[in-house]
């Protein structure tokens, strides 16, 4: 690390810049540290570079494509912002050496055992690498990080997109050559079109170094061409590689790329042992020092003098390398621990082609119609079943205890269950998930409707509730992992949030006009509308699960699922034993500790249920949160507004609930056509927090005279809609799709616990009035204030989380200033 120099800018986004780590031709690499302290790799575009479109083009794609790679021995791309004046983006900081200078500089070849781990780790990576549809295409040891629990795999900058490398040269317009000589495939020397089996010869030529600490072709003092010929035409030199795995690495090496084994291949037969380090003493000392020096560091003062001298190192050892972050190209002196790339321009202007990173999925329309449509069937089969409980108790002669079960067994389920549903479908993919999913809702839906007793129909809620949990992280993952173009997605973000605002308020209304002819017909008419979508979800294109390593987070979902039940049963009991009963306390902590416990479990397990950056971003928490009062304040109000309209207003039943159709309506209208239209052009927060105030606005009008009842609902409406928009879109956007079904769980979760908070909050304001029915209905008007309130308590995380970022100013040779940005809205 070098200390910054006059001309480095303090700030980069919400980063704050502390040293350099090293410079290439794409740009400059910075250590960074978030507000929370998190320490990042920003990789800043140089300047020269910026100007150009095509290469900003290329550049935000490739950005895009590395936000999609999973797995646990890659660097995660953190944050970015590809449109800003200067280019920038955030990597996970990984706290080591690379190979290079651990085999070359500190201890030499590896041990037999640690390249075979070796092998394994950067195998499961390229998986990963490849299952976000990019191809590494510059694997060398500078780009593998050495860490205490293994190798990490970095630098995308001249990754390419698997559906864009047809006919692509290697070669820039100058016609340099594009990789690194000592570890390129014999089809990228003679530029042929590359598969994933090129990285697979890569891999071989890495490991062949990390057991032998040479080049797999030697030295390239011979020249560049003779250099390149023998990669393509001779056959490799494999002396000191370790007998077990002689064969393999010969067979990465084979110079057609159809007789090389698949990752999956390799890795099986390079599984490591659980149990031992994966490194020798020595280094493992080593890394852990060189930790220790980061934690130290800090820039200088302003007189020059550093404020924390790091740990030096003897005057004869090595100089200490720069974190290879950036591409390869020839190094700048001091000659850093890595070769910088020159980034390739070669592909043509896109214009308003795909959006970056790949070619999005031709069916994506067609795809967030199965996942808006699978939204509105659990929407409607949660609420409007509760207009139908006094049919149902004296059709089925249920007690007072069976028909709160029938509620209770249901919103365990689903709420309890959301966590697991997002992270099946991370594990077996989004549309088998739906598939499941939607048969064993089906399957329930008959038994439920078919029930002849309060046993067999409580059963069948508690399995139609498990099957709820499993659709809805399934849905709204589809879309946010199929549009990440800025325009489209808010386009689609519109369509999915009428459905999930809109839905709360369609399901009372439901309700009441099927209740005409019989309750079951409320559970009947769910069988062949979850068949329209199975049949939806059946023609899907097919997406592959894309985690590598640890499959199942079990710890967490025993944790996560655990606590959310016994959170959710606390809360269901504040009704009838009230708020200050010792057992409805003992669950709401049990569940509030068990849920601490989970959250410290997701930052320590290498396979969380969670992304990997899920709570890094203050946009993300402020959205959640937001949606979580939300839910308190505004979505559970619906189903109670109708015993409002009908026992203050005077509203008849059918007319209390036709009365929420303007709400309907004006959600629509605010989700499709405000906050889809304005979303890639203001920050959220001006659409988010009008949104909710107008929503209070609209839910206090209803207190007053009955003329402003219509005012009212269409007001709180219109704010709901333009709120729950981007609210979902930020809770989920950023997150590799690999991770997408996690975020979703903990989008739904949120929302769907806020929910049972405000219904106990209701059903505690409504206790009073329904004990005794002739005195004047004060607990409905008080649920009313406490839904307006729950709402501006909301605008609290989205005022102070969704702050819109300023980049800082980067230097400027004429001293003018950049102008701002503000790009928080765009995926």
């Amino acid at each position: 690390m070098d200390q910054l120099i006059p001309s480095d800018p303090t700030h980069i986004g919400p980063y704050r810049l502390i040293a350099r780590l090293g410079a290439g031709g794409m740009g400059l690499v910075y250590l960074g540290r978030s507000a929370a302290g998190r320490t990042v790799a920003v990789k800043v575009v140089q300047e020269e570079h910026a100007q150009h479109p095509e290469f900003r083009r290329r550049f935000a794609r490739e950005v895009a494509a590395a936000r999609r790679v999973g797995g646990s021995w890659t660097a995660a791309v953190l944050d970015a912002d590809t449109e800003a004046a200067v280019p920038w983006v955030a990597t996970q900081y990984i706290p080591g050496p690379d190979l290079t200078t651990v085999v070359a500089n500190d201890f030499g070849p590896l041990p037999d055992n640690s390249v075979r781990v070796l092998a394994n780790r950067l195998a499961l990576a390229l998986q990963a690498v490849h299952a976000a549809g990019l191809i590494h295409r510059d694997l060398k040891p500078s780009n593998v990080l050495v860490t205490v629990d293994g190798p990490r795999v970095i630098d995308f900058g001249i990754a390419r997109a698997m559906d864009t490398l047809a006919g692509d040269s290697l070669h820039t317009r100058t016609g340099m050559l594009i990789g690194s000589p000592g570890f390129m495939s014999p089809e990228q020397v003679r530029g042929l079109e590359l598969t994933p089996a090129s990285d697979v010869f890569c891999l071989g030529a890495v490991l062949v170094y990390a057991a032998t600490g040479r080049l797999l072709f030697g030295a390239t003092e011979t020249g560049l061409n003779a250099h390149l010929f023998r990669i393509a035409e001779d056959e490799a030199d494999l002396t000191g590689v370790p007998e077990p795995l002689l064969d393999l690495v010969r067979a990465c090496l084979a110079k057609d790329p159809a007789e090389r084994p698949t990752l999956q291949q390799v890795a099986a037969r390079t599984e490591a042992d659980a149990d031992g380090e994966w490194l020798p003493g020595a280094v493992l000392a080593q890394l852990g020092r060189h930790a220790a020096n980061l934690l130290d560091y800090a820039p200088e003062t302003a007189a020059g003098a550093p404020a924390t001298a790091p740990a030096t190192a003897p005057a004869d050892a090595p100089p200490p390398p720069a974190d290879p972050h950036l591409p390869s190209g020839p190094p700048s002196p001091p000659p850093p621990a890595y070769s910088p790339t020159t980034p390739d321009h070669s592909v043509p202007p896109q214009g308003f082609g795909p959006p970056p990173g790949m070619a999005p999925p031709p069916r994506r329309w067609w795809g967030l119609a199965v996942a808006a449509f699978v939204q509105l069937l659990v929407l409607l089969d949660a609420t409007s079943l509760h207009t139908a409980m006094p049919m149902i108790m004296r059709d089925l002669h249920l007690a007072t205890d069976d028909l709160s079960a029938i509620v209770t067994v249901y919103e365990l389920a689903c709420g309890g269950l959301l966590l697991l549903g997002g992270h099946l479908a991370d594990l077996m993919g989004r549309k088998r998930m739906l598939i499941i999913g939607l048969a064993g809702f089906t399957v329930a839906a008959a038994i439920g409707g078919s029930a002849p007793t309060a046993g067999a129909l409580i059963a069948s809620r508690a399995l139609q509730g498990a099957f709820a949990a499993l659709l809805s992280p399934a849905a709204l993952s589809l879309v946010a992992a199929d549009f990440t173009e800025p325009k489209e997605r808010g386009r689609a973000f519109g369509v999915y949030a009428a459905v999930a605002a809109g839905g709360s308020a369609l399901g009372p209304l439901t309700g009441s006009w099927i209740l005409d002819l019989d309750w079951r017909i409320c559970l009947y008419a769910d069988v062949p509308l979850a068949l329209i979508a199975l049949i939806g979800a059946a023609t899907l294109t097919p997406d592959r699960p894309t985690r590598t390593g640890p499959r199942l987070d079990a710890p967490g979902l025993l944790l996560g699922s655990t606590g959310l039940a016994a959170l959710i049963y606390g809360l269901q009991q504040t009704g009838p034993r009230g708020w200050t009963d010792p057992l409805a306390l003992a669950l709401l902590a049990a569940g509030a500790l068990l849920l601490l416990a989970f959250m410290r479990w997701q930052f320590r397990t290498a396979s969380p249920l969670l992304p990997p950056n899920f709570t890094d971003d203050p946009a993300r928490i402020g959205s959640v949160l937001t949606l979580f009062l939300t839910g308190a304040g505004t979505l559970a109000l619906f189903p109670a507004l109708t015993v409002y309209l009908e026992t203050v207003r005077g509203y008849s039943p059918t007319g209390a609930t036709t009365a929420l159709l303007p709400t309907l309506a004006a959600i629509v209208i605010g989700s499709t056509q405000i906050s889809a239209r304005l979303l890639h052009r203001v920050p959220p927060r001006l659409l988010i927090v009008p949104g909710l105030l107008l929503t209070a606005l609209g839910t206090l009008l209803l207190t007053l005279p009955a003329a402003l009842a219509l005012p009212g609902m269409l007001l709180t409406g219109l704010g709901l809609g333009a709120a729950v928009m981007p609210l979902l879109s930020l809770a989920t956007s950023g997150v590799a799709t690999p991770h997408s079904g996690g975020a979703a769980a903990a989008t739904s979760t949120a929302t769907q616990v806020g929910g049972v908070l405000g219904t106990a909050l209701f059903t505690t304001l409504f206790a009073s009035t329904l004990a005794a029915p002739s005195a004047p209905p004060d607990g409905y008007t008080d649920a009313l204030w406490c839904s307006a309130a729950l709402t501006l308590l909301a605008t609290l995380p989205a005022s102070l989380l969704l702050k819109p970022t300023t980049p800082p100013i980067p230097h400027q040779p004429t001293g003018q200033p950049l102008p701002r940005h503000d790009h928080r809205g765009t995926a």
